[in-house]
């Protein structure tokens, strides 16, 4: 029973992030806002949302592990299997601005947590933890990126057409939203709430369920845009949509969970932290390789074979 109220969590965390960009969407074309904004702003957030409601919830109910699971899971399912599958699918030609800006961008935010969850290593604390101090730190960085989001929009508007949003009225669209933010909390308390339960009863940690099952099923939403990206042959979404999540979860997600409650760090999260830096880096190089900026079928299946090896070691580890 604990798996099929899981898999409903999953399912109405899904509908819950839809209803929400559908929602949110066409409130921000009433008001005039770009195409390009609202994909960088509103959708980034809806494909992001199980995550965040997720995180809300395990805070709440005092699970760092899972918490902390979800995070750096997500962001290493984002990399390794969702754009794997993709550049599988088609090849995926990535811009100048993703390669030099975002991508680094999203292995800065891995080391930086990385480096603030050394504790014990850096200062000789007894245990290591993300702090409201961290969390803080890591909000700032959102706040920058945001502008730099800003930034971008603002040097490509894109206030014709309407091809991001559906054509809602006013009030069809304050329900919408209403009902997406109601299916994300009822989503996550039920997600985190099996979650838990499933873990005891198979005898594994926390954080164990929060870096595999929980992590890939927060990460559907981005696995479905990316793919149906892929499948159309726009490389520009398939990658922007990971890269921009990944960043989002950490800089806002993750720093938001720290602020509102530390987040103790197991020694074993650690090595999950140095995977997640590792994905990103291959990333990056990947994007220099063949003398073009494009990640390969080859490289996506490099990326498959490193995240079921992963997994695999996940399991061993129990």
């Amino acid at each position: 029973m604990s798996v099929l109220f899981l898999a409903l969590g999953f399912l109405i965390l899904i509908k819950g992030a839809d209803w929400l960009v559908d929602g949110s969407a066409s409130l921000a074309k009433r008001l005039n806002v770009s195409d390009l904004m609202i994909g960088l702003t509103v959708v980034a957030f809806g494909t992001s949302a199980p995550e965040l409601f997720v995180n809300i919830f395990a805070v709440v109910k005092a699970n760092p592990d899972i918490a902390i699971g979800n995070i750096v899971g997500s962001n290493i399912v984002n990399v390794l299997l969702i754009l794997g599958i993709s550049a599988w699918i088609f090849p995926l030609k990535v811009t100048q601005n993703t390669v030099w800006k975002e991508i680094p961008l999203s292995v800065l935010a891995a080391v930086m947590v990385f480096v603030l969850s050394q504790d014990a290593l850096i200062d000789g604390a007894a245990s290591n933890v993300l702090s409201r101090v961290d969390g803080i730190v890591l909000l700032a960085f959102f706040v920058i990126f945001m502008y730099y989001v800003t930034d971008i929009a603002k040097r490509d508007d894109q206030n014709e057409g309407n091809s991001v949003c559906s054509n809602l009225s006013f009030q069809k669209s304050i329900i919408w939203v209403l009902i997406g933010l109601a299916s994300l909390v009822l989503g996550a308390h039920i997600v985190v709430k099996n979650a838990i339960v499933i873990a005891q009863k198979m005898g594994v940690s926390d954080s164990f369920i929060g870096l595999t099952i929980v992590a890939v099923g927060t990460s559907l939403p981005e696995l479905a845009t990316s793919v149906v990206a892929a499948c159309k042959k726009n490389a520009d979404i398939a990658v922007g949509n990971v890269v921009g999540s990944n960043i989002f979860n950490v800089f806002f997600i993750l720093g938001l969970s720290a602020f509102l409650r530390p987040l103790p760090f197991q020694g074993q999260l650690i090595s999950d932290l140095a995977v997640l830096v590792a994905s990103g880096a291959l990333l990056f190089v990947f994007m220099f390789t063949g003398g073009r900026k494009m990640l390969d079928r080859w490289e996506g299946v490099v990326f498959v074979i490193c995240y079921i090896a992963y997994v695999a070691a996940l399991v061993y580890r129990g």
